[in-house]
């Protein structure tokens, strides 16, 4: 991983817990949730997985933790929180309390069929092992249970000094990645089309964000970050890259 994308995932996830604990419960899924997954996506995720109370929910590539918080807090799942950054991991037990599994989503210490349903956020981009994720996911989720992704997707050539450490899929990519991992896609929908995020929540992931940056906004770990955070958002911008929900089915 490269110093940015270990900066991101590992030593601002861990920042992002202490500055999340000191301003309170009511920033706690906020700010896991920063870069993962607006309230929008996350609800047009959770309606369309038929998520149920109780069900065994794993959520790869979990970050901080804040997506599965959000999915335990809306329909009483019982989540199981899977990533390979150890500042991560801290960060999420220390706000969630979650059972954590410190491991890769391509190479996941789980038994077959062990979940009633998965979800893995903004990871599939960040990994070149791309199909393996994906055959994880197939293989740790029963039979007729749901995966849901949220891909970021290129529709133009990136030059590959623009943005480190990431793969982005084509559209059709995407799609012939999804076949080979003997996966069904049953509902697409692009980012663009979800309501608008509360102002509420904009709020308290602002706050977040400006503790973050009063804290640590001299040390170079945050300008790593916030400069790949920075070239990721102009992209989405300009329509290079595009974010996707797809739920997924066994084929």
């Amino acid at each position: 991983m490269t110093d940015a994308m270990q900066a991101e995932f590992d030593t601002v996830a861990e920042w992002t817990a202490r500055v999340a604990a000191d301003l309170g419960p009511d920033y706690h899924i906020p700010a896991g949730c920063r870069g993962s997954g607006s309230p929008a996506a996350l609800d047009w995720l959770i309606e369309h997985m038929e998520l149920q109370p109780g069900a065994a929910f794993l959520d790869s590539g979990a970050g901080v933790g804040g997506p599965a918080a959000y999915a335990a807090q809306a329909r009483e799942v019982v989540p199981v929180l899977l990533e390979p950054e150890t500042g991560a991991c801290r960060a999420a037990k220390r706000l969630f309390g979650y059972p954590v599994v410190c491991a890769s989503g391509s190479q996941a210490p789980l038994a077959d069929s062990a979940f009633d349903a998965a979800w893995s956020l903004g990871v599939l981009c960040t990994t070149p092992d791309q199909r393996q994720l994906l055959e994880e996911l197939h293989r740790t989720v029963r039979r007729g249970g749901y995966i849901g992704l949220l891909a970021f997707v290129a529709h133009d050539e990136i030059p590959a000094d623009q943005l480190e450490s990431n793969h982005f899929p084509s559209p059709d990519g995407l799609a012939d990645l999804v076949r080979q991992s003997s996966l069904r896609i049953e509902e697409w929908l692009r980012t663009a089309e979800l309501p608008a995020i509360p102002e509420t929540w904009n709020e308290r992931v602002d706050a977040v964000t400006q503790a973050l940056t009063d804290r640590y906004g001299h040390t170079e770990a945050w300008q790593l970050a916030e400069r790949q955070s920075g070239r990721i958002g102009r992209l989405l911008e300009d329509g290079v890259l595009t974010g996707e929900l797809l739920v997924l089915r066994h084929a």
